[in-house]
């Protein structure tokens, strides 16, 4: 799979993004908010959803794969939101730099007047730490740095089906 370089500049943009980023694992250490540069910004390593997926529908075709071969894989991946005004954080030890978080989703919520474009970006992560980034508009990018590397499992979520 090639690199993913993507931008949303509205709530509809950053649904897609967020599909992408659906169990990206986050280090403390990772993340930075520099309000001087009204930025935010991580490095992640995204489960690669789009190859698992595919992987799955071409199931049926039969194919040698080498002994612990998987077809899964993480990438390294940045995230940057331009335009912050302010960031705060719930659930999350910003001192304990090696823990590790499990992001969820990223969604926009708006201030509900069509001629403001700002808002509030929320980064959920499994349980239930979360971080508000207060926009003065939506402004994000999600660029893979490197290449993939095979993982064993896919993540799991208590309300899957098998």
């Amino acid at each position: 799979m090639p690199d993913l370089k993507l931008i949303a500049l509205d709530a509809d943009d950053l649904r897609v993004i967020s599909a992408h980023l659906q169990d990206a694992v986050l280090r403390v250490s990772d993340m930075a908010y520099l309000p001087g540069d009204k930025r935010f910004a991580a490095i992640a390593n995204r489960f690669d959803w789009d190859k698992a997926l595919s992987r799955q529908t071409a199931a049926a075709e039969p194919r040698k794969r080498r002994r612990g071969e998987t077809g899964l894989e993480r990438r390294r991946t940045g995230l940057r939101f331009e335009r912050v005004l302010a960031a705060k954080v719930s659930g999350i030890d910003l001192k304990d730099k090696r823990a590790s978080l499990a992001l969820l989703a990223i969604t926009f919520a708006g201030v509900g007047d069509p001629d403001v474009p700002g808002g509030d970006v929320t980064l959920t992560f499994s349980g239930g730490a979360a971080i508000r980034l207060t926009v003065e508009c939506l402004e994000f990018e999600m660029t893979d740095l490197g290449a993939a590397w095979a993982t064993k499992l896919a993540p799991v979520h208590p309300d899957d089906k098998v």
